[in-house]
């Protein structure tokens, strides 16, 4: 990037989009130059006429001239300004479609860990709010203040041809303008990320308030609750006022001095005109012309800080651009599914979950992870999955380390259903085609049937048509669950995961479903994770877990008769089934 030019360097424009707002800086100046067509046909007309009234015979041929030049400007002005339109606009929206859809699929191939260091409001801003925020730029701001200047340039190297001096007075004010806006700069930066820093703050809290407030209203826990958030927002508008404040005086200060450029023209103009060094007509022209010549700089001034604030905002984005993707581009090509943990070592940051994890799955058999909450249960299925890489010892499959092999192709030999279910505000139908999007409306009605799903899709108003809202919120837990079962039958993936898959299920339900279950793992490798260890007590292996450790393994037999820990939570649960109130 450091041999690209700096307009490049500083936005962090791709060649595409560099290209593009060269071409859109150009269609604006030609826009600037095609409105000054009307003033230099007024003056023309003014011309005209203060030769009649100054005794000479009025040229009516130059009037009609000057009145079809005139619509030959309007005309010009329109077709300018369409083509302004299409090249800055339509470009501008079409780039930051592009961004985003880029950056979402960036965001497709991080490592789990990175979604660790990044809150999801934080990843949401750049999607978004800092995208919009280039947006903006590229359609709105950068355009306009390149031909701005550019226009200001031209119009001031022609009026030169009529007389140098007061064509100094109009440009002298553009540099010492840009000088006071570019003189704040520092401050302004410093505000614009403190600012920033706030926002991310303050849709944190927001986000936390939102998803909290069932909790929140059952816990009576409204006032103090709200404390973070009203923090927050009250930290925000605080810094608002002061990026504002900045942003004020200096675009007041520029304006003040751009504008003396007029009063320049006028000083210089009735000395030059009363010393018979120019003409009336000239110092006219002048004075039509340099009340327009600033507008485009006038109009856009005001948002020439922010372009400080965007080149923070371009810098988030490109940081998520340059997080590093997931290791591992091989094809998983393998020759079994058996699935080997060889001394697995893994922690969220700072804090150890698993520590020398090992056991093996094997393929066409059941292998069901049990233990306390906490003891590294649903982190073992992640790391099967490669959502997340062992930072000791690896996780193999049919033999192969699985960081050599990418993570899309791996994860299409997987079938998952997690205990947190995530459903899209699509269809019915739709949510379990994610499992397969090729399957046909047939395929897709046979897994629903599967899972048990058709005795509550069809109550829904429009079947498998039916919208489900923002994460299935019209259905409950179980109904939820039963079609994330849906998905994986669909799949019909050699290794399936399942990580209390019929935790949400009434009794009736979780019969059914395990029976569906019971297909979809026939000859399969199939990691299981349950907390009742009655629905596991019939798989070939049970690997138990305790404090991110193997604690033993073997049959449910085997796990009983060594009077372990599995043999003490097993006779703990079997004592519960008789608790009543």
């Amino acid at each position: 990037m450091a041999d690209k030019p700096l307009i490049q360097r500083s936005f962090g424009l791709t060649d595409d989009a560099y290209r593009d707002l060269k071409g859109s800086a150009l269609a604006c100046t030609v826009t600037n130059l095609s409105l000054m067509i009307p003033f230099v046909v007024t003056v023309a007309a003014f011309g005209c006429i203060l030769d009649a009234l100054t005794g000479r015979p009025l040229d009516a041929n130059a009037l009609w001239w000057l009145c079809g030049a005139g619509a030959v400007g309007l005309v010009a002005v329109f077709l300018a300004a369409r083509h302004d339109y299409r090249k800055t606009y339509l470009s501008a929206y079409t780039q930051s479609e592009r961004v985003r859809l880029d950056l979402a699929d960036h965001l497709r191939k991080l490592p789990m860990s990175f979604f660790n260091r990044r809150g999801v409001s934080d990843v949401a801003e750049s999607i978004m709010g800092d995208v919009t925020g280039l947006e903006s730029m590229l359609s709105s701001t950068l355009p306009q203040l390149i031909a701005g200047c550019a226009s200001t340039v031209i119009v001031c190297a022609l009026l030169a041809l009529f007389d140098w001096r007061l064509a100094l007075c109009v440009v002298v004010t553009l540099p010492l303008a840009f000088g006071i806006v570019l003189g704040g700069r520092a401050r302004e930066r410093r505000l614009f990320e403190r600012q920033n820093a706030a926002r991310l703050e303050a849709l944190a809290q927001v986000q936390e308030y939102v998803e909290g407030i069932k909790d929140i209203r059952a816990c009576r826990m409204v006032g103090p609750a709200a404390k973070g958030l009203a923090g927050a927002l009250e930290a925000l508008k605080r810094i608002a006022f002061k990026v504002e404040l900045a942003v004020d005086v200096s675009v007041s200060s520029a304006n003040t001095v751009l504008r003396a450029g007029i009063g320049l023209v006028v000083f210089a103009g009735v000395h030059l005109l009363t010393g018979g060094a120019l003409s009336f007509t000239t110092l006219l022209m002048f004075l039509l012309i340099v009340s327009r010549v600033y507008g485009p700089i006038v109009s856009i001034a005001p948002q020439l800080p922010n372009l400080l604030n965007l080149s923070t905002k371009t810098a988030r984005i490109q940081a998520v651009m340059a997080e590093p993707e997931s290791t591992g581009r091989k094809e998983a090509a393998v020759e079994s599914h058996r699935i080997e943990f060889d001394r697995v070592t893994f922690g969220y940051g700072e804090r150890p979950v698993l520590r020398e994890v090992s056991f093996t799955a094997e393929e066409g058999q059941v292998t069901a992870l049990v233990g306390l909450s906490g003891s590294g249960k649903s982190t073992c299925a992640k790391l099967a999955a490669r959502f997340w890489d062992p930072q000791e010892g690896a996780v193999r499959a049919g033999g192969a380390d699985i960081r050599g092999f990418s993570e899309e192709s791996w994860l299409s030999h997987m079938a998952i259903v997690f205990q947190d279910v995530v459903l899209f505000d699509d269809t019915v139908a739709e949510n379990i085609r994610i499992g397969r999007a090729d399957a046909t409306d047939e395929e897709v009605r046979e897994a629903a049937r599967a899972a048990h799903c058709l005795e509550f899709v069809e109550r829904l108003p429009q079947g498998f048509d039916t919208p489900l809202g923002e994460n299935g919120a019209a259905l409950s837990g179980g109904e939820r669950q039963r079609l994330s079962i849906a998905r994986a039958l669909l799949k019909d993936a050699p290794v399936v995961l399942l990580d209390e898959a019929t935790s949400a299920l009434d009794p009736e339900n979780e019969t059914l479903v395990q029976e569906a279950i019971g297909a979809l793992a026939r000859g399969k490798t199939v990691l299981v994770i349950a907390h009742r260890l009655r629905t596991v007590a019939g798989a070939h292996k049970i690997v138990v877990l305790d404090a991110g450790a193997v604690a033993e393994q073997g049959t449910h037999d085997e796990l009983l008769a060594a009077k372990g820990l599995y043999a003490r939570l097993w006779s703990l649960q079997q004592q519960s089934l008789g608790w009543s109130l």
